[in-house]
């Protein structure tokens, strides 16, 4: 479960979304959620589906290593649907004890499946495509403009992009801390809830150690090189606009279009549709 984790990585290869500018894909990756929340019919999901897969296609990034990182949040989702599809009032389909299945609970866990589902996988795009140094460098030009609010952006920048690191260390730590354990005659798999809880903190404890460790390290380091912010820094290789991205761009200018319009169409038949059920008598 550990090594499904996906989110955090960086997935070497040679491809167009790779040689893409960081904020190209901040900015396209931000504008495909936005785009998931206006779709209210299928021609909107089907619409996100291709686009997602079509970035897919052209990152080289295998498919099975994207949806792998899916099971390490598979309790998030079984959860979402599962309090989507009892608790949404509506037509009863099947009632048993004090639950209730409803039609509309079924489409809105559909929903509610479909679009955290390409939400973690589109968000997965821009780690596994994009080195943390990019990935910082993006940040702080992308968010430049919050300096005019006296926002620290390069500070936050770095944080992100230290967080981002420390996601696959601290995972392989976690993996090497449980084998260890297991090595010991630890079991993690039997046992009720509150029995597999207590299994986990001898791997807890060493994991928040190796942490504040490595963090401690980390601080040291960054002292002892001067380190004092992002303000006046310069860039060994800044970033620069190319043809690609600006086609990019319109690429992905075109896509929100394209959504909110789609979006707006399911609004107003929507509507329609409601002032001419109410004039059918039931």
């Amino acid at each position: 479960m550990i090594r499904d984790i996906t989110i955090g990585q960086y997935y070497q290869t040679d491809s167009t979304v790779h040689r893409l500018d960081p904020r190209v894909k901040l900015l396209g990756t931000l504008l495909f959620i936005v785009a998931l929340f206006l779709y209210k019919n299928p021609a909107g999901y089907a619409l996100g589906l291709v686009f997602l897969l079509t970035v897919i296609k052209l990152s080289h990034v295998p498919l099975k290593f994207i949806t792998k990182g899916l099971k390490g949040i598979m309790i998030v989702l079984v959860f979402t649907v599962l309090i989507n599809l009892f608790l949404t009032p509506g037509t009863a389909v099947v009632s048993f004890w004090k639950l209730t299945i409803t039609y509309e609970g079924i489409g809105v866990a559909l929903t509610m499946l479909f679009r955290l589902t390409m939400l973690i996988m589109g968000s997965s795009i821009v780690t596994l495509t994009t080195t943390p140094n990019n990935l910082t460098d993006g940040l702080e030009k992308g968010l430049g403009f919050l300096k005019i609010f006296r926002v620290p952006v390069g500070d936050v920048a770095m944080m992100m992009s230290i967080a981002l690191r420390f996601i696959p260390i601290l995972m392989e730590e976690t993996d090497r801390i449980m084998k260890a354990q297991l090595a010991r005659g630890a079991d993690f798999e039997s046992g009720n809830i509150v029995k597999k809880a207590k299994a986990l903190v001898p791997v807890l404890v060493p994991l928040f150690v190796s942490a504040f460790r490595r963090a401690g390290d980390l601080a040291m380091a960054m002292e002892a090189r001067c380190y004092r912010g992002g303000d006046g820094r310069t860039k060994m290789k800044p970033l620069i606009y190319k043809k690609r991205d600006a086609m990019a761009y319109i690429i992905l200018f075109s896509f929100v279009v394209i959504s909110v319009w789609i979006g707006r169409w399911s609004v107003i038949s929507g509507f329609f549709n409601s002032i001419y059920s109410s004039f059918i008598p039931k």
